[in-house]
């Protein structure tokens, strides 16, 4: 297993290299001859199909009209491989809007800047916990943040109303909703033709521990924590662990056939679109599908709900997207009149709002000053922020979780995908394999 990740590992601490290096030429005074020269131009990258890039076009546009900064934005769907090219050539954009969960692994690389959150104007309207999920191993702080969001439940609430059910709050009412509409031909077309809960359960790009991390921590699992001397020592070894993904395994993928849709163990979220089409119930997701599933399967047959409770609460994962200063000098004005206005009420309200159905940005404002609810008219929003705001919980950034997520979600597939698997050994083996990845961060003390 050992020999495994440290080759899987090994593109990634090249990159590191390369990123370090960065860093050291990007503090020279010709760090901005590259990409665009104009002092008053600042190139933005966002992660960023067609549809959200166009919202993020009608911010940038406010922004230009308000303090003539222009703006060369660049929405990238490779981010990552985009990102490694020019940090290759010692060329990073000015100002990039990213997860929040790759903070620590860019930081690592040297490809951020740090940043005095006193230096941005309106820092003050941003809750402390948004900004602790910033904050890198060495204190400083390496994002703005920009957006938030936790996961709700998406439920049909007409198959609800036609088998007389209600809504589910704890684990079991959700599996015994699951069952029913599995089972009881809730679409009435007299065949067995549906599914309880849609699972992107697949163990590429981390998939199975993104979605799984809300049980876990329901469950009263972590995956690593702090160990309380500036480490973090692997946890999945524990009591609960073993409790919670053999309730997984056992009820969820194999259990009464039909309780997940087919497939689950190697769904992406792009091939796991049975909610949408209308022929799986529930759907622990995030708010960003929201404008989605208003169109289909239909903003009037189903409702977004709290998280149902586990043994230990209903926290869900949470996450965003944080504004980075990319590891280079001479545009800081202007990165931070950009960062401003992006946090400010007016930029945020541009960002949280649908044009010509295209996708909005800002899930649940980082403003303190906004609620979700009152900007968007539409009640849905405020279980998706209270939701954030009382019962998340995020992923630790300051590390590179990228791969202990990813290990997470390898271990976690195969012992789904084998229902004869035995989960108190294959968690073993997990936690050995993640306290190798806190090891290789020298974060294992």
């Amino acid at each position: 297993m050992r020999d495994r990740r440290r080759s899987r590992r090994r593109p990634a601490a090249m990159l590191a290299v390369v990123g370090l290096v960065f860093a050291v030429a990007g503090c020279g005074s010709g760090s901005d001859s590259a990409g665009t020269g104009d002092p008053n131009t600042l190139e933005v990258w966002t992660r960023s199909n067609p549809d959200s890039a166009a919202t993020y076009d009608r911010v940038f546009a406010a922004f230009t009209k308000k303090t003539g900064i222009k703006i060369d934005y660049q929405p990238v769907i490779n981010f990552d491989q985009q990102l490694q090219a020019r940090a290759s050539t010692k060329d990073l954009p000015d100002v990039m809007i990213n997860d929040t969960a790759l903070m620590g692994s860019y930081q690592s690389q040297g490809l951020l800047k740090a940043i005095d959150p006193d230096s941005i104007a309106g820092h003050d309207q941003i809750s402390a916990k948004s900004w602790s999920s910033t904050v890198g191993l060495d204190g400083k702080h390496y994002g703005i943040p920009y957006s938030r969001q936790a996961q709700t439940l998406m439920i049909r609430k007409d198959w609800l109303k036609k088998l007389g059910l209600k809504a589910p709050t704890t684990w079991q009412e959700m599996l015994d909703v699951a069952k029913a509409f599995a089972t009881r031909d809730p679409d009435g077309d007299g065949k067995k033709d549906t599914y309880g809960i849609v699972a992107p359960g697949s163990a590429q790009n981390g998939y199975a521990a993104w979605w799984g991390a809300g049980f876990l921590w329901q469950g009263g699992a972590q995956i690593i924590e702090p160990d309380g001397k500036g480490g973090y020592r692997p946890t999945m070894d524990s009591a609960a662990a073993v409790r919670t993904v053999t309730w997984m395994k056992d009820n969820l993928f194999c259990g009464v056939k039909g309780v997940l849709q087919p497939g689950a163990v190697t769904a992406v979220t792009g091939t796991a679109t049975n909610f949408q089409d209308g022929n799986a119930g529930m759907y622990m997701t995030g708010p960003y599908n929201i404008t989605t599933f208003d169109a289909t399967p239909g903003k009037d047959k189903y409702e977004v709900v709290p998280a149902p409770a586990g043994p230990a609460g209903s926290v869900v994962l949470a996450d965003g997207e944080n504004v980075y200063f990319g590891a280079k000098t001479g545009k800081t004005r202007q990165e931070q009149a950009l960062a401003a206005f992006l946090i400010s009420p007016e930029g945020q309200k541009i960002a949280m709002t649908s044009v010509d159905g295209h996708q909005p940005v800002v899930r649940i404002p980082t403003n303190s000053t906004l609620d979700a609810a009152e900007v968007r008219d539409d009640p849905r929003w405020s279980v998706v922020q209270k939701a954030y705001e009382t019962a998340s919980e995020q992923f630790p950034n300051a590390p590179d979780f990228a791969p202990i997520k990813q290990d997470t979600a390898d271990s976690l597939n195969a012992l789904f995908t084998y229902c004869g698997s035995d989960v108190r050994s294959g968690l073993k083996e997990l936690n050995e394999t993640l306290a190798g990845d806190l090891k290789d961060q020298d974060l294992l003390k």
